[in-house]
C-alpha cells in the first residue's frame, strides 16, 4: 500500500571507519560468488567488512521476515516468527580471480504459531573465478543442511540436505567466443517422508540460461509463467534439475554482439506420480546492440521442444512445443 505513494527500497547507513566499514538499514542482499543462484533483493540488514589485501572478511545479519506488529503487518503479535539470517564470509583475490566461502545459519520461524514448527540449517557456498589467457572459469557449489521442518510440539522433525553446483567455461577469441555450462541442483525424492533434500536451493532469479527454460526477468516476471500439467512450469528460478548448455558467439563490431545456445535439462528427481523426467531442449538465437554506454537494445528467438515432464501424471495429457520472440532495451544506470 505505501507504494500508492513514496517507498524507499534502498536506505542505509555506511561508515568507513579505522577497524573497518558498517552499513545498517535497507540494502541489497542474495548475492554470493558467481552469478548462480543469486535473487538480488533488498532486506533489512546489518553488515561489517573489513580488508588486509588480498583477504577480505565480512559478517552480516539480515532479517529476511519481520512478524511484529507493524503498519505493514497489522495483524502479527508475536516475534518468535521472524525469519533471521546470520553470514560470515571470506574471499581471497589475485590478479586474474577470486576464491571465497560463505556460511549463513537460517533460522526462519514464520511458520509458527499457524504450523509449529521452524525451519534451521547452514548453507556452505564454496566459490572461484579465474581467468588463464582467453579462458574465463568459474564454479560454485552450494550445501544446505540442517532441518527443514523443527515442531515445537511431538511430531517428528523433517531433515533437510540440499546440493546446487554450478560450473562454466567461456573463451574468447575475438570476434568469436565459446562457452558452456553444467548445472545441477538436487531435487526431493518423493519416497523421504522424512527428509527434504530439494525445494530450498533454486537457480535464482538472475541466472537467466535460456529464454524461456528456467528464466524469470524475460519470461516470467514480463510474460507471465509458463506452465505445464499439474504443478510443472518451464519459466522461474531453477530447481530439481541436471542442465548443460553449450553457445557461441561473435562480436563483428563493438557495439554489436550475436548469441545462439543449445541447452538440455532432465529433473534430478522425477515428482511422485510424475510419467517423465525431461525438461526438453532449446535453442536460443539473440542479439544485442549497444546504442550507449548504458543503453542497449537486445532481439531474441527461443524455442522449447518440450519434454514430457510437462505432462504430469498422466500420459495421455498432450504437450507441444514452445516459442519466444521479445525485444527489449535495457538501460543501466
Amino acid at each position: 500500500a505505501e507504494n500508492e505513494n513514496i517507498a524507499f527500497d534502498w536506505v542505509y547507513i555506511n561508515y568507513k571507519s579505522p577497524i573497518g566499514t558498517f552499513d545498517a538499514g535497507i540494502m541489497n542482499d542474495g548475492s554470493t560468488g558467481t552469478i548462480f543462484g543469486n535473487s538480488y533483493a533488498p532486506a533489512a540488514r546489518i553488515k561489517y567488512g573489513y580488508s588486509f589485501d588480498p583477504f577480505t572478511l565480512a559478517l552480516a545479519y539480515t532479517k529476511a521476515k519481520e512478524q511484529n506488529y507493524s503498519v505493514q503487518n497489522p495483524t502479527a503479535n508475536f516475534s518468535d516468527g521472524d525469519n533471521d539470517k546470520y553470514g560470515i564470509e571470506g574471499a581471497y583475490k589475485w590478479k586474474d580471480g577470486k576464491a571465497g566461502m560463505q556460511v549463513n545459519y537460517y533460522n526462519y520461524a514464520d511458520k509458527r504459531p499457524s504450523s509449529d514448527y521452524k525451519k534451521q540449517y547452514l548453507l556452505f557456498t564454496p566459490y572461484a573465478m579465474t581467468k588463464l589467457g582467453p579462458v574465463a572459469l568459474q564454479a560454485e557449489l552450494n550445501y544446505a543442511t540442517g532441518k527443514a521442518k523443527k515442531y515445537d510440539n511431538d511430531t517428528p522433525d523433517v531433515d533437510l540436505q540440499n546440493i546446487s553446483a554450478f560450473v562454466d567455461a567461456a573463451a574468447d577469441f575475438a570476434p568469436f567466443y565459446v562457452g558452456a555450462s553444467l548445472a545441477y541442483i538436487s531435487g526431493d525424492d518423493p519416497g523421504t517422508s522424512d527428509k527434504e533434500e530439494g525445494g530450498t536451493l533454486n537457480g535464482g532469479r538472475d541466472w537467466n540460461p535460456c529464454l524461456l527454460l528456467f528464466n524469470y526477468y524475460d519470461a516470467a516476471n514480463w510474460v507471465g509463467t509458463v506452465s505445464g500439467y499439474d504443478s510443472s512450469k518451464v519459466t522461474g528460478p531453477m530447481s530439481n534439475a541436471l542442465f548443460g548448455q553449450i553457445r557461441a558467439g561473435v562480436k563483428p563490431m563493438p557495439e554489436l554482439d550475436v548469441m545462439m545456445s543449445v541447452s538440455y535439462a532432465k529433473a534430478d528427481e522425477k515428482p511422485a506420480g510424475y510419467v517423465d523426467d525431461q525438461y526438453g531442449m532449446e535453442v536460443d538465437l539473440t542479439g544485442t546492440y549497444k546504442i550507449t554506454n548504458n543503453l542497449s537494445y537486445m532481439l531474441g528467438v527461443g524455442y522449447l521442444f518440450t519434454g514430457d515432464y510437462y505432462k504430469g501424471t498422466s500420459e495421455s495429457n498432450e504437450v507441444k512445443n514452445d516459442y519466444i520472440v521479445m525485444n527489449k532495451i535495457t538501460l543501466a544506470f
